[in-house]
């Protein structure tokens, strides 16, 4: 397939259509940069905030390196690397995975839960402001259908 011409012509988008999608997008951008705004009073960036979160409704507060990446939709060596530096501050640590030599597990450290703790009212009240009190329950069912039929897509 040659880069100068597409095998089919493009399908444009109507008027609609693109009003649609650049709403959808100003409002994943504007509604990450607010709630990424408040967890960064707590020292927490976003991805953060996803695996301290995570790691917490785990049993034993432990999941391995490849379940946490595939979760976030990273890449093993992309969390690897962010796992470090996590750990690095305390918030986990790093545990060998018996059944993957090349994995390990991630465990909740009494930091990491400390911190958790202190960060998810701010995170909370974070989407309640910019997402959920913005919406009716109408509104909000919707786009909570919305957003897992998008999701859930192959």
């Amino acid at each position: 397939m040659s880069m100068n011409k597409p095998d089919a012509p493009a399908h444009w988008l109507t008027a609609d259509e693109e009003r649609a999608w650049r709403a959808y997008r100003r409002m994943v951008i504007a509604v990450q940069a607010r709630t990424v705004r408040d967890l960064a009073a707590h020292g927490l960036s976003e991805p953060d905030y996803e695996v301290l979160s995570t790691l917490s409704e785990r049993p034993d507060a432990t999941s391995t390196l490849r379940e946490q990446a595939a979760k976030m939709g990273w890449s093993r060596s992309r969390l690897s690397r962010h796992a470090t530096r996590m750990e690095a501050r305390g918030l986990i640590r790093r545990a060998p995975d018996p059944s993957d030599g090349r994995g390990c597990y991630l465990v909740l450290t009494e930091t990491g839960w400390d911190t958790l703790r202190e960060a998810a009212p701010t995170h909370v009240a974070s989407v309640r402001r910019h997402v959920v009190d913005r919406l009716g329950p109408e509104e909000l069912a919707a786009l909570g259908r919305i957003a897992e039929k998008i999701a859930d897509a192959p």
